[in-house]
């Protein structure tokens, strides 16, 4: 099932991007405490952005989060990888606007392919000063055909 998130979605929202964002990337793990996630997703995503989950049941498994021409957030579970779900959840975002951009780190070689093959273009890489992680990232872009 696939639906819009509401407000009282997001400590479910915050603990899938903590799953899958440690997963990925388990060298940054633990950068936030879960209470500052959910703070996060009521306080800065919820406000600002357009969120949508996919649900295996009753468990929230995947999100996403944009806004006007950007993907802010992207997570799907480790266990629900593979499935579609990224897919299902991008096309959301894909529907509303011709161009999307999006910022990944340049170490996360399984969403780069993953936004690759989803007709995304690299467009620039930077060192990741700019980040709160401090993780070199890069900058893509889909366009509408």
């Amino acid at each position: 099932m696939l639906r819009q998130l509401a407000l009282p979605d997001m400590e479910s929202a915050a603990r899938v991007h903590r799953a899958a964002f440690d997963a990925a990337l388990p060298w940054l793990a633990g950068l936030h405490t879960p209470d500052e996630d959910c703070w996060f997703y009521r306080e800065r995503v919820f406000p600002s952005c357009e969120l949508w989950g996919r649900f295996a049941g009753q468990e929230l498994t995947g999100i996403i989060a944009f806004r006007a021409g950007w993907v802010e957030q992207l997570y799907v579970l480790p266990g629900a990888q593979g499935q579609g779900s990224g897919t299902t959840l991008l096309d959301v975002a894909k529907r509303d606007f011709d161009r999307l951009q999006l910022w990944t780190f340049q170490r996360n070689n399984a969403a780069r392919r993953f936004y690759e093959r989803r007709g995304f273009v690299l467009l620039q890489e930077t060192n990741g000063t700019r980040n709160e992680e401090r993780e070199p990232d890069a900058l893509y872009r889909w366009t509408r055909e």
